[in-house]
């Protein structure tokens, strides 16, 4: 995994996550696929298996390039602007 310029500029110490679960598929009564959280806000939202791919959405309507898996045991980043692991 490489170091984009976009992990250089997140916020540390890494922002707490702000729930516990994807939101947006509780209020839509879809069931959340694997958890993503932002690294820039610490927006909770379910991956692109889901069928509203709300971190994919996060990113798209704030920007915020990177994103780790919220999944207990997983640790690695993924950054949307440039389509890599990070």
């Amino acid at each position: 995994m490489s170091e984009c310029t976009h992990v250089a500029e997140l916020p540390r110490p890494e922002p707490s996550p702000l729930s516990a679960t994807c939101l947006e598929c509780l209020a839509a009564g879809s069931h959340p696929v694997q958890l993503r959280k932002c690294r820039v806000c610490g927006h909770v939202g379910c991956c692109d298996s889901s069928p509203f791919r709300h971190a994919t959405r996060h990113f798209e309507e704030t920007g915020h390039p990177v994103m780790r898996t919220f999944e207990p045991g997983e640790s690695w980043r993924w950054c949307f602007v440039d389509q890599q692991l990070v």
